[in-house]
Parts: C-alpha cells; structure tokens; sequence
C-alpha cells in the first residue's frame, strides 16, 4: 500500500546519506557551533520542521556494508561482498565483491512501481562491467564507484580516476561536495518537468577524508598517495565541509519548493555509519568500525510536510535497512517474495504520534570479532572475546556493565543474537579487514 496524500499522488522520494559524520556532528543533536557559526542550519531546520530519531542506527559500523543493506532492504550479511569490511580500491576488476545484479533493490522494486530513479552521490558496491547502479535499478547515476576519492582530482586511493556519468568515467572539474549537490539540484529541476514521481539517492562522500574544504584544491597533491591525509585535517575543515553539504542540501530543498514539490516529497538523511578521527560521536564511545553506540548510531531525520508533523522527536529504535523499507512502502512498490524484507517499515510512525514499535537489531563484525544485539533498552556487546550488557537509556556511554549483576539477562540476549547469526551466512574465511590507521598513526580511543 503507497502513502498516496489526499491529493491521490505518491511521494517524491529522496535518500541523503553523509559519510561517516558523527552522531552529534549536527547542532539538532547538540553539536557545537563552528567559528563560523551554526554548522548544519540546513539540516536542523528539517529537523525543526519534520521527525528528529534519537535511536536510529546504521547497519554496520563502515561503509560498504551499509549500502548493500541500504540497497537491498535486507541484512547485508546475507550478500558475499558485505563482508568486506569495507571493500576497497583493490577490488576493482573483481567479479564477486559487489551488489549482484539478481538482487531486487529498492531502486530496482520502485522503478518496477513507476519511479524514475537516479544515484548521485558514492556508490562502493562494486565496478562495472559486473556490477554498478545502473544494473541494480537506477536509470541514472553520476558521482564515484569507490570507497574514497579526492574531492578535487576525483580520483581514489588508488591514483585512478574515478568520478562517473552512467558508466562512463569522466572529468569534470570541481569541488565533489558542489558537483553533487548540482547535479541533484537539476534532476529536481528536470523531473518536475514530467508526471511521474521519483527516488533520488543523494550519497555524499563529505565529511569522509581526504580532508579538504571548498577552498583547498593546494591540498591534493600532497594527498594522492594516500587519501588516508593522516597527516593533515583539523575539527575547523571538518566542521566547513559539513557546512558544504549542508548548503547543498539547502538548494536541493529550494528547488523542490521552487517546482511546488516539497510538500509532498519524503526526504530522509543519515550517515552510512558513525563518526570518524574529528567527529563528534558525544555522549557515545566508539567511532567508525566499533559496535560501541558511536559506530552505529547515527543522526536520522525525516521531513514530509504532507505527512510529518513538525516539531516532532522519536525514539523509535531503526537501521539503514527499514528507510530503505519505508520507501519502498511509501511508493506502492511490492517486495520480491523471493528476496523478503529484513526492514521494518517506519511508515506508521511518520503518520501518527505514539506509532512506536520494538525493533530488535543484530550486528557482527568480522573486525575484533564483534558482536551486538539492541533490544528495548538494553544491548548485547561483544569486543575483542568479551561479554558486556548495557542499560543504554542509563548509560549511553557503555561505561558501566550489567553482565555480572543481571546474569540472565545477558544469556538470553546472547542466544538470541546466536539464533539470528545462524539464520545469516558465516563470514567467508578469506573476508578482508581493511584499517587505513592504527595507533602508531595516532592514540586509540
């Protein structure tokens, strides 16, 4: 069933992912200001405006995981190149470490429902010609096939050249934050020229390193051999190439209202996992690659004026998978039977206050052998062979653990976290870890 509004017409859907921002990054989640003022007013206005989630998760503490999840609705586990964590560069000619292109997707199921489609923005799901958006339902796509590219010369870790028009490489000079964001902006502009509704996936590659401003092109060459940029960045880049994004994302909302279509247009923004090296994860421990809260929760807003009513916050426990979910619900789109939905859809709780529902969530990395279930207000932890139980409501921070006091507890989380992981493939022996730091880069957490 779609969310058709009373005017009878399905919704715009857009689909903003950050990369690697951290959960108080934004000021609606308490981030700070910058030295140049608010850093997200964008961002916190369709917060003011719509549905602020403050226990929203990511389906995986890195990146590429996240979007298989993100792509299919389902746990990215069930898929061979999830379990990289993530893939890397290296994996370019490979014919196994990407999205099949037999998997339903969500852009695959709505242009099935009579969605136009486009990605613009990182796709990291593998190279063509096996694997690339334009083979897993999106009928447009512009922006970079890996995990991490230069934001000036586009090109990845590597040193090859990696900025895309379908699929095409192509050059086109420019700041890659401002590339996006245009590039969405026209396809707002163009669509509005046509009857039928559309899903646009805007994936950022800001605040992901290399760790370069609007105004830092002299930066480039001296991270080509290492886009890691372990050298250099500070919170003040950090905060500014937020601020870009967020300015993007302002001109994206001014032509949706432009062509009359914000109202009825669902947009959603996330991060593809939590912060990294210069976020800011508060009151959460643990970044990119941890279990910890600081590696899976991240910021969730949704904005829907014909829908949402403003103002609202939610403590709704959900993961990349559900959006995904949510939107192919809220287009009329239809779930292959083949391919069942691990997402939940979040749909009722956009409708109506009070729609909260419990949302058991599982995670496993291969990384320190790391292992999580969130249920109600308690989790299951796993870290480097250790056991911990935590009260997140009482304890955000993972700092105080309940496994020796509730004993019980603690067994039946872990059994049901053991039932889920034998429902999911086992990780493949020859799965990669992919670390660009370690401690002799800089002290651990």
């Amino acid at each position: 069933m779609s969310a058709a509004t009373a005017s009878g017409q399905r919704p715009n859907l857009i689909y903003i992912v950050a990369d690697d921002l951290g959960f108080a990054d934004l000021g609606c989640y308490g981030g700070r200001e910058a030295e140049f003022g608010p850093v997200s007013p964008v961002l916190d206005r369709l917060a003011a405006d719509g549905l602020r989630f403050t226990q929203g998760y990511s389906n995986s503490p890195v990146c590429s995981p996240t979007r298989f999840a993100i792509m299919t609705a389902r746990y990215q586990y069930r898929l061979r190149g999830a379990a990289e964590e993530p893939i890397n560069s290296r994996a370019r000619l490979s014919t196994t470490l990407g999205l099949p292109t037999d998997q339903p997707t969500m852009p695959s199921l709505l242009k099935a429902a009579g969605y136009r489609t486009a990605l613009i923005g990182k796709w990291h799901l593998g190279y063509p010609p096996t694997f690339g958006p334009l083979r897993s339902g999106y009928e447009e796509f512009f922006g970079p096939m890996a995990g991490g590219v230069d934001y000036f010369t586009h090109c990845s870790s590597t040193g090859e050249h990696d900025l895309w028009f379908g699929e095409e490489e192509k050059k086109e000079e420019g700041y890659l934050t401002d590339l996006l964001s245009r590039r969405a902006v026209d396809y707002v502009d163009r669509m509005a020229q046509q009857e039928a509704p559309f899903l646009l996936s805007l994936h950022y590659t800001a605040p992901h390193w290399p760790w370069e401003t609007r105004d830092d092109a002299a930066v480039a060459p001296g991270v080509r051999d290492n886009l890691f940029h372990l050298h250099g960045g500070n919170i003040h880049t950090y905060r500014r190439m937020i601020h870009h994004m967020d300015e993007g994302i302002g001109w994206i909302v001014e032509a949706l209202r432009r062509n009359g279509q914000l109202d009825n247009t669902l947009i959603v923004f996330t991060s593809d996992n939590g912060g990294e090296r210069f976020s800011d994860n508060w009151p959460l421990v643990g970044g990119k690659m941890d279990l910890t809260e600081g590696g899976i929760r991240v910021p969730w807003i949704a904005h829907w004026p014909a829908v949402i009513r403003p103002g609202r916050i939610s403590a709704q426990h959900c993961m990349s998978m559900d959006w995904s979910a949510t939107m192919v619900e809220a287009g009329g789109a239809q779930a292959d039977a083949a391919y069942p939905l691990d997402g939940v859809s979040l749909l009722p709780v956009l409708q109506q206050d009070g729609a909260e529902f419990a949302r058991p969530m599982h995670w496993r990395m291969n990384h320190r052998g790391q292992r999580a279930t969130r249920d109600g207000d308690w989790k299951y932890l796993r870290v480097d062979g250790h056991d911990y139980l935590f009260n997140i409501p009482a304890d955000e921070r993972e700092r105080a653990n309940q496994a020796g006091r509730d004993p019980q507890r603690l067994v039946r989380m872990r059994e049901a976290w053991e039932s889920w992981n034998a429902s999911m493939p086992a990780i493949p022996t020859d799965a990669t870890i992919s670390l660009g730091y370690g401690a002799k880069d800089m002290p651990q957490r």
